[in-house]
């Protein structure tokens, strides 16, 4: 399943990537409640849905986060400045089934809403 949201952030590639790092992301994103450790681009979080390993990764346009022992192995992506919309910046979550609980689709849902409040801010 996919999950899409656009919002105008007023930021750039860099300062995206710049500040899109594990330790911010509960500031970024309130359904992440604490960062439990980091050691470079690998941490661990504490969300929602229980404790994760996550891994950061710079991608064209943006940032790349992975759960990468999630069941469904969750991920999502914030981009911003690129074609056809290069105004504006795009949250991509990603799980992998087709179908899932109503009530996991929707705390995914309060998820993706999360991090556009917190990109907002």
């Amino acid at each position: 399943m996919e999950f899409f949201r656009e919002l105008d952030s007023g930021l750039d590639v860099a300062a995206l990537q710049r500040r899109l790092t594990i330790e911010h992301l509960p500031r970024y994103c309130r359904e992440i409640d604490r960062v439990l450790g980091v050691a470079g681009d690998h941490g661990e979080i504490y969300c929602l849905w229980g404790q994760f390993e996550v891994r950061r990764e710079c991608i064209k346009g943006g940032v790349r986060f992975t759960l990468p022992g999630c069941p469904n192995a969750f991920a999502w992506t914030v981009t911003t400045g690129l074609p056809p919309t290069p105004g504006l910046t795009m949250i991509h979550c990603t799980i992998n089934r087709r179908e899932h609980e109503p009530d996991f689709v929707e705390s995914i849902e309060m998820f993706v809403d999360a991090l556009v409040d917190g990109l907002k801010s």
